[in-house]
């Protein structure tokens, strides 16, 4: 029987070794429903950061001259580590991150998910031979690991968007440096415990907690990281592009969301009251695709508002780990005032409080 305390880790994990940032300091960890801390960890910078950076590029040699079957074998173990703990992973996320323990629980299956279909996938990286303009030359192309990736996760989704991001760079054959949120980095440290069981190598997965400023500067201006995923605001894209652009960096940015929901006069309205509460007050309302306005025509407008208001009444807010609790807390007190400061806004211009 594992013992999913195994799992809380209170220090960072490069090159297969937890260790704790040089100058010794941490960052609090705390859960959002009771402000309780539950762990600290190391607040690291542009040193550490490219320690690991190093250990990566070192690490990717060997790991890159596998074959995808090897490499895929090694995920699957991973994959199945995930599902094993998917209980303690999931309650480990609600008590960083907040959401319900159905919500979270759902999400591990889904992080899980990544590094299943991608240790597949891996197997079917095909080239192509490429008609010749010359009868005497064959054009081949070869799909190559593109070097160490340096990956950068949000707080919203602490387990999916790590997966969604490293499955496929190991399953290539790259190493990655990987910078989880610093509200939610235990679960990204959780991942690298069952990643060092299931027999991945030292240093192709290396997780650095801390300073964004410092150990986003340090990713995108080392010439060895050959490539930035990132998910969060535009701003922070924008920044993150622009710092890249020194060393020509591949960049794949995921950033902000616009989510209208319309309603049209002909529509089934219970079906799209039940569509918009899944879509508003998914993890409590915090992902890039949740809904942020809804435009409902003339003729259904009130039959929807006050169905609408009833779905929203009905919902159980609460602390994530307790019984039938659907949507939990705010991340942190920034987020909760971002909220009121948008229901004042629209009252102040004219708009009418139902519920809440």
């Amino acid at each position: 029987m594992s013992d999913p305390a195994r799992l809380l880790r209170h220090q960072a994990y490069v090159d297969g070794r937890w260790i704790d940032a040089d100058g010794g300091g941490t960052l609090k960890v705390t859960n959002p429903a009771t402000g309780e801390v539950l762990a600290t960890v190391p607040d690291m910078g542009a040193a550490e950061t490219r320690r690991a950076i190093a250990a990566a590029e070192a690490a990717m040699k060997t790991w890159a001259a596998k074959t995808a079957g090897e490499r895929a074998r090694i995920l699957r173990r991973w994959f199945d580590l995930m599902m094993s703990e998917q209980d303690a992973l999931g309650r480990l996320l609600t008590r960083e991150q907040g959401k319900s323990l159905t919500e979270a629980k759902g999400e591990i299956a889904y992080a899980a998910s990544f590094i299943e279909w991608f240790a597949e996938e891996g197997k079917r990286t095909y080239g192509e031979v490429i008609p010749s303009h010359d009868a005497s030359k064959r054009l081949v192309t070869l799909r190559q690991p593109v070097g160490v990736v340096g990956a950068i996760t949000p707080w919203n989704f602490p387990a999916a968007m790590i997966t969604r991001k490293v499955g496929p760079a190991l399953a290539a054959g790259c190493a990655v440096v990987l910078k989880p949120a610093s509200q939610t980095p235990l679960s990204a440290l959780a991942l690298a415990v069952l990643a060092e069981e299931a027999g991945l190598p030292p240093g192709l997965f290396n997780v650095v907690t801390g300073s964004a400023s410092a150990i986003g500067g340090e990713l995108t201006s080392n010439e060895a990281v050959r490539k930035i995923s990132f998910t969060g605001s535009t701003e922070i894209g924008r920044l993150l592009m622009e710092q890249s652009s020194q060393t020509i960096k591949k960049m794949s940015l995921e950033l902000g969301g616009n989510a209208p929901f319309i309603v049209f006069d002909d529509a089934d309205v219970d079906a799209a009251v039940a569509g918009a509460v899944a879509s508003k007050y998914r993890n409590a309302g915090q992902t890039c695709v949740c809904t942020n306005r809804f435009y409902v025509q003339a003729a259904v407008h009130d039959e929807f508002v006050a169905k609408l208001t009833k779905a929203t009444q009905a919902l159980k807010v609460g602390n994530g780990l307790d019984d039938g609790v659907q949507i939990g807390p705010l991340i942190d007190e920034k987020a909760v005032k971002k909220v009121e400061e948008h229901v004042a806004d629209a009252l102040s211009k004219g708009a009418t409080l139902l519920t809440g």
